[in-house]
């Protein structure tokens, strides 16, 4: 086991910071890369060949110089006329000539669906605004993808399939009049909202809490009709509740050597952008904004991908804004396509249910993930992973560093195996199932240099008793936050170096039924009290080193034991 060691001037210091006192102490310490637990390393075994020194490699497709500008094939921006089929018979011609860029120059532009083909480069002028038609039978009813699942969706605004070299570019926008196809709750609106949204038309629910876009979208959700394509039902069966089928706006499946650059996308009728079992797909320098009322407005997912680079994009949405998956249950464990080398740098996250986020549909896998420099404000939750049983599948080897956050909802870091379950109360006696192919796992995370400033909770990780969340090592985390730490169901976990600006009442580090943990160098106000509460008498192997928490500053509750913690080694 390699050994670096950091010499460390010695001393103490006692300030106040917001009439608050705290205390730190830094000692000489020999720091081991995997922190040591009795005697254990708590190595990741982590055998990937990628690492930060050594990133994946993200190939860009390249067009020829030929221009085809929409307007020579009859389209008018005049905000009323339908340029479908002469934007689509741009494209056709671009690629019989073996590609190009196909121009959609300053103006308002109406479109029904858009095919790309290979080779060519949709360029959007910066004053082009691309609208897709609110017209639904515009959209005819495809097997798409819910979830990770085969489903009955209308056409996407734009798509395509088994495509090589094809590109969105230009500082154009694109929206996707997602308002006329989504309902929307009364408690989701201001009062002048809400007026707004019913005098446009539509149907109100009888308890006059939804609003409906149309009669097909209202008989969906109070029959609750499943949009999956199971039991042998066909897309025509579907046709009753066309209006429901909300489309993603852009969606590229099996698709290789993708760049969308530059582009404004807003209002979705679904997620933004989709690629799908695709491959060397670039985002870059894309604005993503959705209404924060938008459910399933999802900015950026990227499913079952491999060797993807997302750079320089701003998003705003009204779900999960960057977020990898690869299938649900057991059709994702089936397609067996895992998600793999991503890079994710240089992004700013506004509204969101998450700012980067993996799961929960990830039973084909996630690894080799690298996400930097990126700041999030405002997200319900920040770091975020998610999963549940049934899933399957291993999300591993995820780096993260350098990462801001600011007036976050709930956590700053998240870790939860119990996504849309109902999860055990604090110490509840559990059946454990046996561990199978649907069992999720999580391991191998490794996250540096975080500041958050606002949140309900810094760090939260709750495993599964069958199968607890693994290896996973911070350092450098700087939170402020109501709540500090909380760790159930987990092993081999370190935190390194870290500053927990926290409320009181609530113990600083919450640990139950978890084993293999390493805190090292924790700052902390110094009147918290309550400092550590062990919960279950699993929890073992607890150490706390360079700070000066003691036994008298903890608790140990249902049958956990003071043989489980160790000080400063001692």
């Amino acid at each position: 086991m390699l050994i670096k060691t950091y010499m460390l001037m010695i001393f103490m210091e006692t300030f106040k910071l917001k009439k608050h006192v705290w205390t730190t102490a830094l000692v000489v310490v020999a720091l081991c890369n995997a922190n040591r637990l009795s005697g254990q390393s708590m190595s990741a075994n982590n055998t990937s060949q990628f690492n930060w020194s050594n990133l994946p490699s993200i190939q860009e497709p390249v067009f020829p110089a030929d221009t085809m500008d929409i307007r020579s094939f009859g389209a008018e921006g005049d905000g009323h006329t339908m340029n479908t089929k002469s934007i689509n018979e741009a494209i056709d011609a671009s690629n019989k000539k073996g590609g190009g860029v196909v121009l959609i120059p300053a103006g308002y532009w109406v479109t029904g669906p858009i095919e790309l083909k290979i080779n060519v480069n949709l360029y959007l002028d910066a004053n082009a605004f691309l609208q897709f038609t609110s017209d639904f039978s515009q959209y005819k009813i495809v097997e798409g993808n819910y979830e990770g699942k085969p489903s009955a969706r209308n056409q996407s605004p734009i798509s395509g399939k088994d495509l090589e070299n094809i590109a969105i570019t230009g500082k154009g926008t694109i929206d996707g009049n997602g308002d006329a196809w989504r309902m929307v709750g009364k408690n989701a609106l201001t009062d002048s909202e809400w007026r707004r949204k019913v005098e446009s038309g539509g149907l109100v629910s009888a308890d006059g809490k939804t609003w409906f876009p149309s009669e097909k979208t209202k008989l969906a959700h109070e029959e609750k009709r499943s949009v999956l394509l199971a039991n042998d039902k066909m897309l025509t069966d579907f046709e009753d509740i066309k209006d429901y089928l909300r489309p993603n706006m852009l969606v590229l499946t099996n698709c290789k050597k993708v760049l969308i650059q530059g582009v404004i996308l807003q209002n979705s009728p679904a997620w933004n952008i989709h690629p799908l079992m695709s491959q060397n797909i670039i985002i870059r320098d894309v604005k993503i904004k959705n209404p924060d009322y938008a459910q399933n407005g999802d900015g950026i997912d990227i499913e079952s991908c491999s060797d993807v680079l997302i750079e320089d994009c701003i998003l705003d949405v009204g779900d999960d804004a960057i977020c990898i998956k690869s299938g649900k249950d057991e059709e994702g464990r089936k397609r067996g396509v895992p998600t793999e080398r991503v890079i994710v740098r240089r992004n700013k996250v506004y509204l969101g249910h998450g700012a980067f986020v993996v799961g929960s549909e990830m039973s084909g896998g996630a690894r080799d993930i690298f996400v930097e420099d990126c700041t999030f404000m405002g997200t319900d939750k920040g770091i975020r992973f998610k999963t549940t049983r049934g899933r399957g599948g291993i999300i591993e080897n995820i780096h993260i560093r350098n990462i801001n956050m600011s007036n976050i909802v709930h956590e700053a870091i998240f870790f939860d195996m119990y996504y849309w379950t109902k999860p055990p109360q604090a110490n509840e006696i559990q059946e454990i199932p046996p561990v199978t192919i649907e069992t999720p796992q999580l391991r191998n995370v490794f996250i540096d240099n975080v500041t958050c400033n606002g949140a309900d909770m810094g760090v939260f990780i709750r495993g599964l008793p069958e199968m607890p969340i693994k290896n996973v090592h911070m350092s450098n985390l700087f939170l402020t936050a109501k709540k500090g730490v909380e760790i159930k169901d987990a092993r081999n976990i370190s935190i390194q170096n870290a500053s927990l600006h926290t409320d009181k009442g609530a113990p600083l580090v919450y640990i139950e039924s978890a084993q293999n943990l390493s805190f090292d160098r924790l700052v902390y106000k110094a009147d918290l009290g309550n400092l550590v509460e062990l919960n279950a008498s699993n929890t073992k192997n607890v150490l706390f080193e360079n700070s000066d928490i003691k036994k008298s500053n903890m608790t140990f509750r249902h049958g956990a034991s003071e043989k489980s913690i160790k000080i400063n080694s001692n």
